[in-house]
């Protein structure tokens, strides 16, 4: 049978797993197992019909993201752009919709630095819900979840992130180790450059282990079951030599039932 390797695990035999049926199988076997899993650009090529580099076409958008403002901590190291989506799993209406532009909210059970706070981020670039990649992407991830845990459909949220290292330190978690408050999330690699840092780091939600690893690989992704873990990303600094560098991912979240809004409604 074949053998996958999706990076660190916590049980002794690692990351790796096997399935007679292929990738899929073996994915969804090591997220039951463990709650996440990391793939390289490679599979998640593979698990969703991607075309090799497929994220080349959109690097030029991270480079329009406007500044965060709303950086709890007065740093300046973040922009970004949100957007919030429905993945119909069943019936004639199947297929992903984005609806109108919404505020971004969490509550401060999951985000103890920026929680409770109605978030008005700007939207997405259009450009990237019309890439043909896209809907092969959440598609793909989508219909992966859903074999883990079936649903009619998925509220999905999408997170552009570029961090940087302007002044000197960029902070992909500044709220630290915690939980999205959704069913799964997907931290996506666009690029990194002239960085050092970075490092991911996930750990049970209830339980002691935890393991560490940096996403390197433009394409690579890490898949977590947010009612199983938590996750930070350490801090970025410059590399050696490099003026500045950076750290573009792109973020994206599924959640059963609704999206996450303030109490009393959307923002």
């Amino acid at each position: 049978m074949p053998e996958f390797d999706f990076g660190p695990g916590l049980a002794a035999q690692g990351g790796r797993g096997s399935a007679g049926r292929g990738l899929r199988d073996a994915l969804l076997g090591r997220l039951r197992e463990q709650g996440f899993a990391l793939l390289q650009p490679g599979q998640l090529d593979e698990l969703c019909g991607l075309p090799p580099r497929w994220w080349e076409p959109a690097l030029a958008l991270w480079d329009d993201l406007p500044a965060d403002p709303y950086l709890k901590d007065g740093g300046h190291y973040r922009r970004r752009r949100h957007g919030s989506l429905v993945h119909e799993l069943q019936g004639a209406q199947a297929g992903l919709r984005q609806v109108a532009h919404r505020a971004h909210y969490q509550p401060l059970t999951y985000n103890a630095l920026h929680g409770g706070m109605v978030r008005w981020l700007q939207p997405l670039d259009p450009r990237l819900y019309a890439m043909a990649a896209w809907t092969a992407l959440l598609g793909g991830l989508g219909g992966l979840y859903a074999g883990l845990r079936p649903q009619p459909r998925w509220y999905v949220e999408a997170h552009q992130f570029r961090i940087d290292t302007t002044g000197g330190i960029g902070r992909p978690t500044p709220e630290g180790a915690h939980r999205d408050g959704v069913d799964f999330v997907a931290v996506l690699l666009a690029q990194r450059r002239g960085l050092r840092g970075g490092e991911s780091r996930v750990f049970e939600l209830q339980g002691a282990r935890g393991v560490r690893f940096t996403l390197e690989q433009p394409g690579s992704a890490l898949l977590m079951d947010d009612t199983r873990v938590i996750h930070e990303t350490t801090p970025i600094q410059p590399d050696d030599g490099a003026a500045c560098g950076c750290r573009d991912t792109l973020v994206l979240t599924w959640r059963a039932g609704g999206f996450l809004d303030p109490p009393g409604g959307p923002g």
